[in-house]
C-alpha cells in the first residue's frame, strides 16, 4: 500500500540531505555502497543476478531496470538490447521515469552521471529507490516513512536495558539495539543476558550473523566500520534496520494465517476424531449384533434337563447384565453422530457419511433384527424344559414295557423254525398241529403289548427326544421279531399240512413261471412307458425319427404274444394239481407278485396302446409342419426391423456426439427423429402378433433368423430410452448453459474437446480418456487430484464421464470464490517469493502439532515444479480445505 500523505516535505527533506551530502565523507561512502550493494543484491537474487561495483554494474541500465521490476512487482519498458552509449542513457531514462511516476522527484541525477559512473549521484539514487520503495510505506500511530521506523525500533526494544534508539547513527554502535530488534522477535537465536555494552564487537557480529543465518537479511555493515566511525552512516544504518523491519512484519503476518490454518486444522482435528470414534463404536456396536443374533437364533434343543436349564441361566443374564450396557452404546452412537453432523455444518462442511453398512439407520435395523432374534427366545427355553420332562416320563415307561416283552420272546423263534414235521408220523403231525394252535393262541394274546410299545415310540419321535435312535432301534427290533414270529407261525403251519413231494412240484411250477413271468412283464411295462411316453420334438425330422422307430415295435408284437401264451401255460399246469389233489391254497407263488390276470391285463393295455400311438405321431407331424410356416412368418419381418432399429440406435449415437447449429436446433432435429421413430411402432405390432402365434403353439427355436422377440423389445426400448435421454441431455445443456452463463462458443469448443477425447465414440469418456483431457487443458494432475475430480463427475463410481457431467465440471471450475480468495491470501503470505510452500516453512511458522497434521494431510498432493515435499496454489487449497468449500 502506498502511503504519499506529505510526500512533498518528504522528498523536499530528501533534496536538502542530498545537496549536503554532496561531498561525502569517505568513511560513509564505504559504508553506502556495501550497504547499498547488499540491499540491491537480496532483491535481485530473486531474479537469479547480482551487482559487484554499484556504480559500474547500472551503468547500462538493464540490472537497474530489473531491479525497479522486482521491488515494485510491475513491469517496465521493454529495454534497449544495445551497447551504445544511447542505448544504455534510454534505458537509465525508462528507470529513472518510473521512479518519477511512483512519486519522486529526482534532483541533480540524470541519466548521464549514472552511465558515466558516477559514483555519488548512483549512490544517491539507490537511497531514493529504498526510500520509496523500502522506508517510505512504514507507517507507525500515523508517522511514516523515518519517523515511523525510528518509532517502531523504540516500541520494540523498550523493554531492554543499555538501548536507547533516538537516532539511527551513534544509537546503534554498540550493537545491543540490533540483538534486542531479533530477541525480541526471536529469543530462541540470541542469548541476550551474555551480552555485555562494552564488547560492541561481539554484538554487532552476532547480530549480523543470526540475521544473514536465521532471517535472511544479508550482512549490509561491518562491524569495524561502525565501531571506528564516530558517526555511522544514517542512511546505510536506516537501510539495513528497514530490512529488520520488513523481515519481522513479514513474520507477524504468516503468524495470522497460520493462526488461520491452525483454527481450520484444530477443527479439522476434532471432527475427524468424532469420525474415528463413530467409526470405532459403530463396529464394536454391530459385530457384538453379529456374534448375538446366531446366539439367540440357535434353537437346537439341549439332550438333558440340566442343559436346557443352562441355557436359560445364560439368556437371563444376557437381559440382566450384557444387553444393558449396549443400549446406551447404541443411545449415544446417535448422539455422537447428530453432534458430529451440527459441527460440519456449523464449518461448512460436507456432511459426514459413515462406511458402508455403518450408518445410523444400518445400526437400528441390526438392532431391529437383534430383538426379533430375542423375541420368543426365553418362551422356546421353558418350553423345551417342559418337553425334557415329560420325555424321561415317556422313556422310562417304554423300557420297562420293552423289557417284559424281550423276556417272553426269548427261545421262541427257535422253537418255531425246528423241522421235526418232516419225519414225523400222521399221528405226530396231528399232536404237533394241536401244539401249534396253542401257541398262536399265546401270540395273539401279547399283540397289545406290541402296540403300546410302538405307540410310546412315536410319541417318543413326535416330542423330539433326544435318544430317539435307540428308541426306534430297540422298538424296530421288537417288531421286527414279532413280524418274524408271526411269519415262522404261519409257515410252520402250513408245512404241516402239505405233502413234502406235493410242495416241491409245486413249488417248482412257481419259481419256473417266476422266471419266465419276470422278463415279459418288464417288457411289457417298458412298452407301455415308452407306447405312453410324451415326445417332444421341433423338427419333422424328429418325429420322423419316432415314426420309424414306432413301426419297428409293431413287427416284434407277433413273438411277443407266444412268449405270454407259454407262461399262462405254467399257470394252467399249477392249477390242475390243485384241482387234482384237492390242496387247499391259501397262499400265492413265493417268487413273484405277478399273476396271470396281471400278465393279460398289460397285454390288453399294449395292444390298445399301439394305434393311440399311432395316431398320436400323425398329429404331430401336421403340428411341426404348421410350426415351420410361422417360423418363416416370424423371421420375415424379424430380419427386416431387428436391422432397421440397429441402424436407427447409431445414427441417433452420431447425432448425439456432432455438432450442428445451435443447441435449440439439435433438440427440434431430435424431436422430429422421434416422431419418425414412433410413427414406426405398427410393425413393431404386426410383429407382437407372430410371436403370439409362435408363443401359443409352443415354438421354442427358429433356425431362419437370429432374431428374438424379446431381442426386438429390448432394442425397440433402447432406441426410445436413447432417443428420449438424448433430447433430455440437449435440454440440460440448455439449462447448464443458461444457468452458467456459457456462451454458444464455449459450448461448442466443450463439445469439441469432449468429442476429441470420446475414443471409443460412445458420448461417454472413460477414465483414461478424461485425465487425458484435463492434462491437455493445463491440469497439473497428481494420483490423488485426479482421483478428487473423478467422484465429482462419476458420483456412481462407473469409470464413466457423461458430456452432461463434463459440462458441470468445466462450469465449477471457472467460478471464484471468497474460500479461494481467503486461501489465496494464506498461501502467498507463507510461500512470499515462491510459488510453492515447503514442510520446513509450516513447521516454523505452526505449532509442532498442527504442522504435522497439516504435513500429513497435503503429503499425497506434495512434490510440485521438482521440489520434494513442495505444494503449490490448488494442492494446498485442495488438501486443506477441500473441493466442496472452494
Amino acid at each position: 500500500m502506498d502511503h504519499y500523505d506529505g510526500e512533498t516535505n518528504d522528498y523536499r527533506q530528501q533534496e536538502d540531505d542530498w545537496d549536503r551530502d554532496l561531498l561525502l565523507d569517505p568513511a560513509w561512502e564505504k559504508q553506502q555502497r556495501k550497504t547499498f550493494t547488499a540491499w540491491c543484491n537480496s532483491h535481485l537474487r530473486k531474479a537469479g543476478t547480482q551487482i559487484e561495483n554499484i556504480e559500474e554494474d547500472f551503468r547500462d541500465g538493464l540490472k537497474l531496470m530489473l531491479l525497479l521490476e522486482v521491488i515494485s512487482g510491475e513491469r517496465l519498458e521493454k529495454p534497449e538490447r544495445g551497447k551504445m552509449r544511447v542505448h544504455k542513457i534510454s534505458n537509465v531514462n525508462k528507470a529513472l521515469n518510473f521512479i518519477t511516476r511512483k512519486g519522486v522527484k529526482l534532483v541533480s541525477i540524470g541519466a548521464e552521471e549514472i552511465v558515466d559512473g558516477n559514483a555519488k549521484m548512483t549512490l544517491g539514487m539507490i537511497w531514493t529507490i529504498i526510500l520509496r520503495f523500502a522506508i517510505q510505506d512504514i507507517s507507525v500511530e500515523e508517522t511514516s516513512a523515518k519517523e515511523g521506523l525510528l518509532l517502531w525500533c523504540q516500541r520494540k526494544t523498550a523493554p531492554y536495558k543499555n538501548v536507547n534508539i533516538q537516532n539511527f547513527h551513534i544509537s546503534w554502535k554498540d550493537g545491543l539495539g540490533f540483538c534486542a530488534l531479533i530477541h525480541r522477535h526471536r529469543p530462541e537465536l540470541i542469548d541476550y543476558g551474555k551480552l555485555r555494552k562494552d564488547d560492541p564487537m561481539t554484538n554487532l557480529n552476532t547480530a549480523f550473523d543470526v540475521a544473514e543465518r536465521y532471517l535472511d537479511i544479508p550482512r549490509m555493515l561491518d562491524a569495524e566500520d561502525i565501531i571506528s566511525t564516530l558517526r555511522p552512516d544514517e542512511k546505510a544504518v536506516m537501510t539495513y534496520v528497514s530490512c529488520y523491519y520488513h523481515a519481522f512484519s513479514g513474520k507477524q503476518k504468516a503468524e495470522t494465517a497460520a493462526n488461520r490454518i491452525c483454527k481450520v486444522l484444530a477443527v479439522n482435528q476434532d471432527n475427524e476424531r468424532l469420525m474415528e470414534d463413530y467409526e470405532k463404536l459403530a463396529s464394536d456396536l454391530l459385530e457384538w449384533i453379529r456374534r448375538t443374533i446366531p446366539w439367540l437364533e440357535n434353537r437346537v434343543p439341549e439332550n438333558t434337563m440340566a442343559a436346557m436349564q443352562q441355557k436359560l441361566e445364560d439368556f437371563r443374564d444376557y437381559r440382566r447384565l450384557h444387553k444393558p450396557p449396549k443400549v446406551q452404546e447404541k443411545c449415544q452412537l446417535e448422539i455422537n453422530f447428530n453432534t458430529l453432523q451440527t459441527k460440519l455444518r456449523l464449518s461448512n462442511r460436507p456432511a459426514f457419511m459413515p462406511s458402508e453398512g455403518k450408518m445410523v439407520s444400518d445400526i437400528s435395523n441390526a438392532w431391529s433384527g437383534l430383538e426379533g432374534a430375542e423375541k420368543g427366545y426365553e418362551e422356546w427355553l421353558l418350553n423345551e424344559i417342559r418337553r425334557l420332562e415329560r420325555l424321561d416320563h415317556l422313556a422310562e415307561k417304554f423300557r420297562q414295557k420293552a423289557t417284559i416283552h424281550e423276556g417272553w420272546t426269548a427261545g421262541k423263534e427257535d422253537m418255531l423254525q425246528q423241522k421235526d414235521f418232516e419225519t414225523a408220523s400222521l399221528s405226530e403231525i396231528k399232536a404237533l398241529l394241536k401244539k401249534h394252535e396253542a401257541f398262536e393262541s399265546d401270540l395273539a394274546a401279547h399283540q397289545d403289548r406290541v402296540e403300546q410299545i410302538a405307540a410310546i415310540a412315536q410319541e417318543l419321535n413326535e416330542l423330539d427326544y433326544y435318544d430317539s435312535p435307540s428308541v426306534n432301534a430297540r422298538c424296530q427290533r421288537i417288531c421286527d421279531l414279532w413280524d418274524s414270529l408271526g411269519a415262522l407261525t404261519q409257515k410252520r403251519s402250513e408245512a404241516l399240512q402239505r405233502t413234502e413231494k406235493l410242495l416241491e412240484t409245486i413249488d417248482q411250477l412257481y419259481l419256473e413261471f417266476a422266471k419266465r413271468a419276470a422278463p415279459f412283464n418288464n417288457w411289457m411295462e417298458g412298452a407301455m412307458e415308452d407306447l405312453q411316453d410324451t415326445f417332444i420334438v421341433h423338427t419333422i425330422e424328429e418325429i420322423q425319427g419316432l415314426t420309424a422307430a414306432h413301426e419297428q415295435f409293431k413287427a416284434t408284437l407277433p413273438e411277443a404274444d407266444k412268449e405270454r401264451q407259454a407262461i399262462l401255460g405254467i399257470h394252467n399246469e399249477i392249477t390242475k394239481i390243485v384241482q387234482t389233489y384237492h390242496v387247499n391254497m391259501a397262499g400265492t407263488n413265493p417268487y413273484t407278485t405277478i399273476t396271470p390276470q396281471t400278465i393279460n391285463a398289460k397285454w390288453e393295455k399294449v395292444r390298445q396302446l399301439v394305434p393311440q400311438r399311432d395316431q398320436a405321431l400323425v398329429e404331430e407331424h401336421a403340428r411341426q409342419q404348421n410350426n415351420e410356416r410361422l417360423r418363416r412368418q416370424f423371421a420375415s419381418q424379424a430380419n427386416v426391423i431387428g436391422p432397421w432399429i440397429q441402424t436407427k440406435m447409431e445414427e441417433i449415437g452420431r447425432i448425439s456426439i456432432e455438432m450442428h447449429g445451435t443447441l435449440e436446433t439439435q433438440l427440434t432435429q431430435l424431436r422430429q427423429y422421434e416422431k419418425n421413430i414412433v410413427n414406426y411402432k405398427p410393425k413393431i405390432d404386426q410383429l407382437e402378433g407372430d410371436h403370439q402365434l409362435i408363443q401359443e403353439a409352443l415354438i421354442f427355436d427358429n433356425r431362419h433368423t437370429n432374431y428374438t422377440m424379446e431381442h426386438i423389445r429390448v432394442g425397440w426400448e433402447q432406441l426410445l430410452t436413447t432417443i428420449a435421454r438424448t433430447i433430455n441431455e440437449i435440454e440440460n445443456q440448455i439449462l447448464t448453459r443458461d444457468a452458467k452463463g456459457i456462451s454458444q462458443d464455449q459450448m461448442n469448443e466443450f463439445r469439441a474437446s469432449f468429442n476429441h477425447f470420446d475414443r471409443k465414440r460412445t458420448g461417454l469418456m472413460d477414465a483414461d480418456d478424461f485425465k487425458t483431457c484435463l492434462i491437455s487443458m493445463g491440469y497439473n494432475l497428481s494420483e490423488a487430484e485426479f482421483s478428487r475430480i473423478m467422484s465429482v463427475v462419476d458420483p456412481n463410481r462407473l469409470g464413466l464421464v457423461t458430456f452432461q457431467a463434463f459440462i458441470d465440471f468445466m462450469s465449477r471450475e471457472t467460478a471464484d470464490t471468497d474460500t479461494a480468495d481467503q486461501v489465496m491470501a494464506s498461501f502467498k503470505v507463507l510461500a512470499g517469493d515462491k510459488n510453492y510452500i515447503l514442510p520446513e516453512e509450516l513447521r516454523r511458522e505452526l505449532p509442532p502439532d498442527q504442522a504435522e497434521y497439516c504435513i500429513a494431510r497435503m503429503a499425497p498432493y506434495s512434490g510440485r515444479d521438482g521440489v520434494p515435499g513442495a505444494l503449490d496454489y490448488m494442492s494446498f487449497s485442495t488438501a486443506l480445505y477441500g473441493e466442496s468449500d472452494l
